[in-house]
This record gives structure tokens, C-alpha cells and sequence, in this order.
């Protein structure tokens, strides 16, 4: 069951807190990195969209357009955000499986892996809503449920297989789905409403199965939206609700893939807890690592565009490089550096990141903000003050709420665990 430790500090939705190889003393890093991904979901992008209402300039727009998800093909910011958790997800595997390992055995693990992916997979039905709505109207699929199957996949990887051999399966798992996506005929059928809905009146039906046989034509290495083999197969095949009609951005083939992001968070784990590489060292390694990365997959974006909604091979090479680099970055400055002080708010985020994850979606900060200071007070500061001030003090405001309850929880030294 969900329950709340106070010994602890717990990172969800791995078991146990990061620790470094000596003494096993706390990798601030990884915590401060998961924070600084959680900021920017928490309140960041309103936050810059209000001082965009303040000041609309080059860079205002330029952050604003930043932190929007590409359409459909390409890469902003702020679509690395989901990728970078995924790829912690990974590291903390190892940092904390091999401590559970140790303790307890492998079957134990088993079950605890089971365990959390479950309870994980289940908090993410009920973010989205839970049984509120009746069937079909319940999503199944979605970002918390990602995040339960890749951290089963990768965990059960780790510790079933040599750990030499989990590059290789990331990058079969890559090709794989390159080939998939590449070569696997699929119905020629363009998944927009006014398409389905003419077939299924044709044929006096609503079943996705008599919908696609409908359609005599095959089509194969296509990646537009709604005309791809990923969102054919969520149309086909994944019950329930599905954020865009048809198909959802967390489907079933494109898992795949993501599974790959924490085994390459899974070779920085184990960076980190190489004993015999220097702390200089792993910082180079997983720079240099994380630019070839880069590189490789806007190389293969030439052939395989970079798409984030299907998540294609290109777009996860691009964005496990990156996380790599963030890392790198933050190990740096956090953990050889030992400059900390900075950081201790994204530390309170990223010890918490499951419960500010689920607050913002139930608490609604940004609505709890206009209660204090909205209505007359913003359209003071709006009017009489400076053009979109008002709007920024909700948003700084609601920032804060925000801010204040993992505050709160981390003084406290309670830490939601699944």
C-alpha cells in the first residue's frame, strides 16, 4: 500500500534514497535534478508565460515557445522533461537495488519491483481521474503508468541481466522499433475524427477492428500524426480513454523506446557507483557520453524525425544525451563542487516529487493563488501598477504554495513511498 516514512527520504518510484558508493552518503545531485524537472511541471512555465504578459520581447517569447511541447515534429525544452524522469528512474535503480539486493535477497526485490509498478501504475488511473467517469471513459494509460512499465522493464532487467549486456538490449530495443515503425505494414487509415466517423457511418459500426478492416490499403514507414503505426495500434487495440480520441502520447509500442531511457540512466547509476573512476572522470564520461548521444540521434533524425508524442528512437537517443549532460552538470556543481545551498528548494521537490506530482494535479495551486491574490488585487497590479504584474504575482504565488508544502514535508521528514 501507499505510506508515508519519516526515517527516510524515499524517490519515487524507486524503494530506496540515491546514495553514493562511499559511506553511502546522499547524492544531492540526483535529488536537486529530479526537483529542477518537477519545477518546471509545478508552476516555472506560468511563471515565464506571466512575465511574457509583463514584457513581450525576444527572449520572453523565445522561453515562452521553449516551454511548450513541439506540435507534433522537433524539440523544445520542454518536452525533455517526461525523458529526464524517466532517465533518473534508472539511475536510481541501481543506486538503490543493489542496497536491496544486499539486504534481502532477489526474490524479495521481485516482489518489491512488482510491488511498486502496480501501486504506481494504479496512482496513475487515478490521477487521470481514477473511476469517476464510467467505462469506457477511463484512461489507462498515461504518464504514471509510463513510468510504472519502464521502471518494471529496466528493473527487472538489471537484475536478471549481465550488466554488460543492458546496452545492447537498449539499442535493440531502439533499432527494434525503428524497424517497427519503418517496415510493419498498418491499414492507410488517418486517425482524425472526421475520417473515422465517416468509415464507421459507412459501415454501421464503432468497433476500431471493423473500422480498420474497412480500409483495404496499407501504408508502412510513416510518421505523421494520426497516420503511424504507433497511433494505429493504440487505436486498435488500447481500451479506454485516450487523451487525443484515438491514440494517446503514452501508448503501448511506444514504451518500447522509453524503456531505453532509464537503461541509459541505469549505465549512469552505474557510473556514479564506480568506485575505480574519479569524480572528474565520471563528470567527462557522462559529458562525452551524453554529447555522442546527441549527436547520434539528431544524425538519425535526418532518416527518423524527432518526434516526442511517438517518442521515435532519434527523439529518445537526443533526449537520454541531454539527460546525461544535465546530470553531469549537477553532479558537478552539487556534488564535487559542493555547491548546495542553492539547490535546497529543488531538493525539496525532488525528495517528493510523486506528492507534488499528485498535489498539482488534485490541489490546483494556480486556483488556490487567485483566491488570495486575484480578482481586485490582480487587476490592480495589472491596471495601476505594471501591465501583467497581476499575473505574476498569481503565478509567483501559486509558485509558492507550491514550494511551501514540499518545504513542509521535508522539514517534517515525510516522504510519500510507493
Amino acid at each position: 500500500m501507499t505510506t508515508l516514512v519519516r526515517p527516510l527520504p524515499q524517490l519515487s518510484p524507486v524503494p530506496a534514497a540515491a546514495e553514493a558508493t562511499a559511506g553511502h552518503t546522499r547524492l544531492r545531485s540526483i535529488d536537486a535534478l529530479r526537483g529542477f524537472d518537477m519545477f518546471w511541471i509545478i508552476g516555472a512555465t506560468t511563471l515565464v508565460q506571466a512575465l511574457e504578459h509583463m514584457s513581450d520581447n525576444s527572449l520572453t517569447r523565445l522561453l515562452v515557445t521553449q516551454l511548450k511541447h513541439v506540435r507534433w515534429e522537433g524539440l523544445h525544452a520542454y518536452d525533455l522533461i517526461f525523458p529526464l524522469f524517466l532517465f533518473l528512474v534508472g539511475v536510481s535503480i541501481v543506486l538503490s537495488l543493489d542496497k536491496n539486493l544486499a539486504q534481502v535477497g532477489k526474490r524479495q526485490v521481485l516482489f518489491r519491483i512488482l510491488r511498486r509498478s502496480v501501486l504506481l501504475y494504479l496512482l496513475g488511473i487515478f490521477y487521470y481521474g481514477g473511476v469517476s467517469h464510467p467505462w469506457p471513459d477511463i484512461q489507462l494509460g498515461g504518464v504514471l503508468q509510463r513510468i510504472a512499465l519502464c521502471y518494471f522493464a529496466a528493473a527487472l532487467l538489471y537484475i536478471t541481466v549481465p550488466v554488460r549486456a543492458l546496452g545492447l538490449v537498449g539499442v535493440i530495443l531502439l533499432v527494434g522499433y525503428w524497424a517497427l515503425l519503418a517496415w510493419v505494414p498498418f491499414p492507410a487509415l488517418h486517425l482524425d475524427k472526421a475520417t473515422v466517423e465517416q468509415i464507421a457511418a459507412a459501415i454501421g459500426s464503432q468497433s476500431p477492428a471493423r473500422i480498420a478492416a474497412a480500409v483495404p490499403e496499407r501504408v508502412h514507414g510513416v510518421y505523421a500524426e494520426g497516420y503511424n503505426l504507433t497511433n494505429y495500434l493504440d487505436f486498435r487495440f488500447l481500451p479506454g480513454k485516450k487523451t487525443e480520441i484515438y491514440y494517446i502520447n503514452e501508448g503501448l509500442l511506444s514504451t518500447l523506446p522509453a524503456i531505453a531511457i532509464c537503461l541509459g540512466g541505469i549505465g549512469a547509476g552505474r557510473l556514479l557507483q564506480d568506485r575505480r573512476t574519479r569524480p572528474l572522470g565520471k563528470v567527462v564520461w557522462l559529458l562525452v557520453a551524453g554529447t555522442v548521444a546527441v549527436l547520434l540521434g539528431y544524425l538519425w533524425g535526418l532518416q527518423l524525425p524527432l518526434i516526442k508524442r511517438i517518442w521515435t528512437s532519434s527523439f529518445v537517443l537526443v533526449a537520454t544525451g541531454y539527460s546525461a549532460i544535465f546530470l553531469s552538470l549537477f553532479y558537478l556543481v552539487i556534488d564535487i563542487w559542493h555547491w548546495q545551498r542553492w539547490c535546497e528548494p529543488l531538493v525539496w521537490i525532488g525528495t517528493n516529487a510523486l506528492t507534488i506530482y499528485l498535489a498539482v494535479n488534485i490541489v490546483n495551486f494556480p486556483q488556490l493563488a487567485a483566491r488570495l491574490v486575484g480578482g481586485d488585487v490582480k487587476l490592480f497590479l495589472n491596471g495601476q501598477v505594471a501591465q501583467g504584474l497581476g499575473d505574476l504575482t498569481v503565478a509567483l504565488t501559486a509558485l509558492g504554495l507550491a514550494l511551501l508544502l514540499v518545504w513542509f514535508l521535508h522539514r517534517q521528514r515525510i516522504f510519500l513511498r510507493v
